[in-house]
């Protein structure tokens, strides 16, 4: 798989920690919503340093992608993608990567994100809008409080429910506390694959929560994401 010049468009901020870079693709690279692309920098002296960031834009068909990066103290390149780089700038990039966590647009679906994990369910949600197919697709999205929210002014709407653990927002009408089978069940659709992306603390509790609930483990997609190391960032939605 080559590597391709990508060229920073925009910059966008989605909370305090989080940034939205859309990317120029040298050349179009059609993707599947769920799949991400690494970023590799490289230094004057030849040091590199890479993570994988997923695909927050919906397949559609253009040379554009939008990775979505959550700055952590220490992170080699989210770091560096936060303070340093501005639009026009160029990066390495290789993908689209991942074939197992993709959702094609065309069987139903329930997503369950714990904060930055929204990052590929996002373009599973934008995909399912575009296609009008909002019907075959429902979004839990977990996070601490509204501050900690991506993609705010779009994650609302039939298709999604936001679960606060810590403090609720003031027109919510649920009481702050952890992801419970009360806030899943409405979101089952017949016959669904449940893809579940968060930490790897979310991921088993979404997951005993999804079982409980009658969902057969086989139709339970997970992808995980946490510290990769010393001075590392976090895959999936914060960066690898």
């Amino acid at each position: 798989m080559p590597w391709h010049t990508a060229r920073v468009l925009s910059i966008r901020d989605e909370t305090a920690s989080a940034k939205t870079f859309r990317f120029a693709l040298d050349q179009p690279v059609p993707h599947l919503a769920g799949q991400h692309y690494i970023v590799r920098l490289t230094a004057p002296d030849g040091y590199t340093a890479s993570r994988s960031y997923s695909v927050a834009s919906p397949p559609d068909g253009s040379a554009e992608i939008e990775l979505t990066v959550e700055r952590l103290e220490g992170g080699e390149v989210s770091t560096f993608l936060h303070d340093v780089v501005e639009p026009g700038d160029e990066l390495e990039v290789r993908g689209p990567i991942g074939g197992w966590f993709v959702w094609e647009g065309a069987t139903p679906a329930t997503l369950l994100g714990g904060g930055s994990g929204v990052v590929p369910l996002m373009a599973m949600l934008r995909l399912a809008r575009a296609t009008n197919r909002s019907q075959l697709l429902r979004l839990v999205v977990s996070v601490r409080s509204p501050h900690d929210l991506y993609y705010r002014d779009e994650i609302q709407g039939p298709e999604t429910t936001v679960v606060y653990t810590r403090d609720a927002d003031s027109s919510s009408r649920r009481a702050p506390g952890r992801l419970t089978a009360a806030d899943v069940v409405p979101a089952l659709l017949p016959e669904a694959t449940a893809y579940v992306c968060g930490s790897s603390g979310f991921a088993d509790a979404a997951s005993d929560v999804l079982m409980a609930a009658g969902v057969p483990v086989e139709h339970i997609r997970v992808e995980r994401f946490g510290p990769t190391g010393p001075g590392a960032d976090q895959a999936a939605g914060a960066g690898a």
